[in-house]
Parts: structure tokens; sequence; C-alpha cells
């Protein structure tokens, strides 16, 4: 039979993982799939209809093969990192943030021939990218202020700054 464990009552847990981050992570997966889908389509379609230089078609293709897979990588260790509240998953994300952020930029503005709808779909991906990168520095500040030692404190000061920081009131 599953219940709470007995030694762990009376104790309070401060979960700092971050929802609005787990959100914006499930929700960026998605889109990158239907971005990456959507390219696809377009250099499919660029390769049919435009003067398009063999060569520079497949460099394109691979790069964003190569975007897909780094995107993937960083969308599991943004989610495992929150969830798990480990700072070095957050932070290989966070780091992983910078190769995508050039790969949307080519697509953007440094591809052979730019279609607007790849305009709109590049535009999205760098607003999740950006929200991402807010909310995963204010999550990695978070983990890092709580992991700092406490040294000699009282327990009434500890209940204080829990309730100051967290806006809850833990009596």
């Amino acid at each position: 039979m599953a219940g709470p464990n007995p030694s762990s009552r009376g104790k309070t847990v401060v979960v700092l993982s971050s929802l609005p981050l787990q959100i914006l992570l499930y929700l960026n997966g998605w889109y990158f799939g239907f971005f990456w889908v959507c390219e696809m389509l377009m250099y499919i379609y660029k390769g049919s209809v435009l003067p398009y230089p063999s060569q520079n078609i497949i460099g394109e293709v691979i790069l964003l093969v190569m975007l897909a897979i780094i995107e993937t990588v960083r969308l599991f260790l943004g989610r495992k990192g929150n969830l798990t509240e480990k700072l070095v998953h957050l932070a290989v994300s966070l780091a992983l943030v910078l190769p995508v952020l050039f790969g949307a930029l080519f697509i953007l503005l440094w591809q052979t021939y730019v279609l607007r709808a790849e305009i709109i779909l590049a535009c999205i991906l760098l607003v999740f990218l950006l929200l991402e990168v807010i909310f995963e520095v204010v999550t990695l500040i978070t983990f890092a202020r709580y992991r700092l030692p406490i040294r000699h404190c009282d327990k009434d000061v500890l209940l204080k700054l829990a309730s100051r920081d967290l806006d809850i009131n833990l009596k």
C-alpha cells in the first residue's frame, strides 16, 4: 500500500522547479516538431520550384538535421534539469540555446531563399527561445540560491526567510 513516508511527516519540502519553464519546454517540443516538418517541406518545395544550387540545399538540410538533434537534447536536459532541480542539466540546456539561436537566425536571415512562412516560423521559434532563456536564468538563480549551505540558523529565522521568499505562510 503506497502512502506517505512516515519519516517525512512534519517536514516542509520546498519545490523549486519552475512550472512556466516546464510548460514552455513542453510546448516548444511540440512546436519544434511542427517547425522542423514545415522546414523540410519548404526545402522540398524550394528544391523543386526554385533554381537552388544542389550543394546549398544539401548543406542547409544537414544544418536543419543538426538543429533538430541539438534542440532535442536541449529540451530534454531543460525538462530533466527543471524537474530534478539540477543546476548542471539546466546550465547545459541554457548553453545549447546558442547553437539553436544561430540555426534559427540562419533560417531567418542567411539561407539561399527565405520564404515568408519561414520568417514567421523562425520568429515564433525565437520568441520561444527568448522566453525559455529568461525562465531558465531565473530558475538557475533560484536553484543556486537554495543550494547555499545554511550555517547555524535558528528555526524561526528559516521560517521567516522561507515565507518571505516564497510568499507563503509556513506557520
